[in-house]
């Protein structure tokens, strides 16, 4: 058995979804299969992941279908067997329709596919292909059901059919290096150059809870940051932090990596 009140001591947010990880590990323990959760968001991901990082008896791996993605289903099991992504059930749909003179948005489709009566934890990403419709990452259960129920999307006749996960169309996120040299490692400061916004604007994003440090809430903007970093905006993107060093002059030299 998990120590599972130590394990939830070290939890800040999302205690429900972490004790229900919790169980799942114990049964992938007990059963000597893979147990997977439903879909999870980045900050559910982290600290779950931050939670099982100090055991060694069971491993757990995370995937969405394909590397950047940005929900995704947990896998458990037994650290003494073998075990690769491909264990944990993904399932993709084409949601194909003729959006030429109104294009769609994420949450036309998310909007649509909820609206058919599932739920949100069994929807993985979302890939927004313009005019031609869209691909969604789903749990396997679903695609039947989608393939029969989703036939319109806004005011736009869809057909939804299975496709494989080889058949994503991926785009690459648009990234943008540069270096800074700040006086502090503080998250105002750091954020602000790679951002491109004033010190001030951020100190608000901060405050007012738009801004997560390894997908946590951070209302400080004193805080410190460290090589490895993954700074996120609302609707702004992320930033990562890369190598830092001190220059002659004892400031800090820091690579930064906008994924935009």
């Amino acid at each position: 058995m998990l120590p599972r009140e130590e394990l939830l001591k070290r939890v800040v947010e999302n205690r429900e979804i972490v004790a229900r990880a919790i169980d799942l590990a114990e049964q992938a323990i007990k059963t000597w299969e893979v147990v997977e959760t439903d879909f999870l968001s980045p900050p559910e991901i982290a600290e779950i992941k931050g939670v099982f990082s100090r055991l060694s008896d069971i491993e757990l791996i995370a995937t969405g279908g394909y590397p950047q993605a940005e929900r995704q289903r947990l896998g458990f099991c037994r650290s003494e067997l073998p075990f690769e992504p491909s264990q944990v059930p993904l399932a993709a749909v084409q949601i194909a329709g003729n959006f030429l003179f109104d294009p769609p948005t994420h949450r036309d489709f998310l909007g649509s596919m909820l609206g058919c009566g599932i739920v949100r934890d069994k929807t993985g990403d979302i890939i927004v292909l313009g005019e031609q419709g869209a691909q969604a990452i789903v749990a396997p259960e679903l695609v039947e059901f989608l393939e029969t129920h989703l036939t319109q999307v806004r005011s736009v006749p869809v057909k939804t059919r299975r496709i494989e996960l080889s058949e994503l169309k991926i785009r690459e996120p648009k990234k943008k290096e540069m270096v800074t040299t700040e006086a502090s490692l503080r998250l105002d400061a750091i954020a602000s150059a790679g951002f491109g916004m004033s010190r001030s604007k951020m100190v608000d994003l901060i405050s007012s809870g738009d801004v997560r440090v390894n997908w946590k809430d951070i209302a400080q903007s004193s805080h410190a940051l460290k090589a490895g970093d993954l700074i996120a905006i609302r609707g702004k993107g992320r930033l990562e932090v890369g190598e830092i060093t001190i220059t002659k002059k004892e400031r800090y030299r820091i690579n930064l990596t906008r994924f935009m």
